[in-house]
């Protein structure tokens, strides 16, 4: 299927266009910072789905919706949950609420699909998450379930994996909402740990891989809860 992201957020769009990258049925054909641009692509190419932000300037997403005579599949990305009903009223698939975790993207789409083609993707061999990561001026693909931690420098931050670490210029709060989910622990300003990669821990430290890495005093009540313990 090909799809286009209207946002005018670049961190949503490219959360989303690394989410579509993954997805085998869909194919990403233009991103567009606002709605007038996705007029044009729309009456000029063909799009089978859109995924859609409300609130922009010039054009609201819903104001888009009501312009175009011939409606593809529709999915609202919005951090508001407040037009949710108009989006339904407007025959909208799905209307994920940011942050949008994989997850619940991968749901949303999956309605996209016949209840035939829905069997075949999930007979398929699952999609292995990823990210690229700009690394010295070159995209550079890393699989989340390799990230052991990430750890926050002045102006960047570095991911370790097994066999390589790499620096990025992201934040680290960054990084912990486009990362978000139940492997990917916060536990110190500096350090976002894969949970799944934790050999040892106590009230003050976890350690991964050898490396001995602080739990933060504001972090570690909800540490401890996180990895099964009462603090």
């Amino acid at each position: 299927m090909n799809c286009i992201i209207v946002e005018d957020e670049p961190l949503a769009a490219e959360l989303i266009a690394e989410y579509i990258g993954q997805t085998p049925f869909l194919t990403l054909t233009h991103t567009c910072n606002d709605a007038l641009q996705a007029l044009d692509v729309v009456r000029n190419n063909p799009v089978d789905v859109i995924f859609l932000d409300v609130q922009m300037p010039k054009l609201s997403g819903m104001d888009f919706l009501k312009t175009l005579q011939t409606l593809p599949k529709i999915i609202v990305t919005s951090a508001h949950p407040e037009f949710a009903v108009e989006g339904f009223e407007l025959r909208v698939t799905d209307y994920l609420l940011k942050p949008i975790e994989f997850s619940r993207f991968t749901r949303a789409v999956q309605k996209l699909l016949s209840p035939q083609q829905r069997m075949s993707e999930a007979q398929a061999k699952p999609v292995r998450p990823f990210y690229f990561f700009t690394v010295n001026k070159r995209s550079v693909k890393i699989y989340l379930d390799e990230i052991q931690f990430i750890e926050s420098l002045k102006d960047s931050v570095t991911i370790h994996t097994p066999t390589k670490s790499y620096n990025t210029h992201y934040q680290l709060g960054e990084l912990e909402e486009l990362m978000r989910s139940d492997n990917f622990l916060r536990i110190h300003r500096s350090f976002l740990v894969a949970v799944d990669k934790i050999e040892s821990f106590s009230a003050a430290e976890v350690e991964i891989a050898g490396r001995i890495l602080p739990i933060g005093r504001s972090h570690k009540e909800y540490v401890m809860g996180k990895l099964g313990r009462g603090a």
